[in-house]
């Protein structure tokens, strides 16, 4: 599952360059150069980090960041300045940044902190649950040490379940995490990888009618 990353850059070229270095990285990618079209973006789908520089026009990255926190949003958000002020740094740690980069940026070490935040960010690379141990490291489903067939889909299905720890995931949240910005998602094809999961847990995948759905945990039982 790709890794998605919202890059807020007001310099175009720069932005450009970002985007493309961190997609051949593996990386699924979307550059906006104002705060008003980054908010836009959040709102229409889920990313697993913010890139946002913070000289921007019409409002400043600090304060994108404190609007997105404020509204309940805690994405991993790492900070892009030319600004050399100890007081901008600190109030970005204040307001939720979890890292910091000063241009002019060395793509490599940028590369570096998106991966060691990301890893942060997501917890454990592997669950065991009713005898299965599900690794998210390799996209595989164990079971006495014997690989379980699951397609990627289904596979990352079960991860974000997993990582709601027990809460409802939102039918909006999977589709917009399943398929990218430039597919058609399919709530079709959503209920059948439900299906293939309830084959391996039976019960434990749970519908919540005109909301989503969720993983029943052992502590619940």
């Amino acid at each position: 599952m790709a890794s998605t990353i919202l890059v807020l850059e007001d310099d175009r070229s720069f932005n450009e360059t970002l985007c493309d270095f961190l997609q051949e990285r593996g990386y699924e990618v979307q550059g906006v150069w104002d705060p008003k079209s980054a908010m836009e973006a959040c709102y229409r789908r889920r990313f697993d980090l913010y890139l946002i520089d913070i000289n921007l026009p019409f409002e400043n990255g600090l304060d994108f960041l404190r609007s997105l926190r404020e509204s309940g949003d805690d994405t991993p958000a790492i900070f892009l300045t030319s600004r050399e002020d100890r007081e901008s740094l600190i109030e970005g740690f204040d307001i939720g940044a979890d890292d910091y980069l000063r241009k002019p940026i060395d793509l490599e070490e940028l590369h570096a902190r998106i991966q060691a935040t990301l890893r942060r960010s997501r917890g454990p690379m592997r669950f065991e649950l009713d005898g299965y141990l599900i690794d998210r490291s390799r996209y595989r489903i164990y079971r006495g040490g014997e690989p379980v067939p699951i397609e990627r889909k289904p596979f990352e299905l079960l991860i974000l379940l997993l990582q709601a720890q027990g809460g409802t995931v939102r039918t909006e949240t999977i589709a917009s995490t399943l398929w990218p910005a430039a597919q058609e998602a399919s709530y079709g094809a959503i209920r059948v990888y439900v299906t293939r999961l309830k084959k391996l847990f039976g019960d434990r995948i749970e519908n919540v009618r005109g909301v989503g759905y969720r993983l029943i945990l052992e502590e619940e039982e």
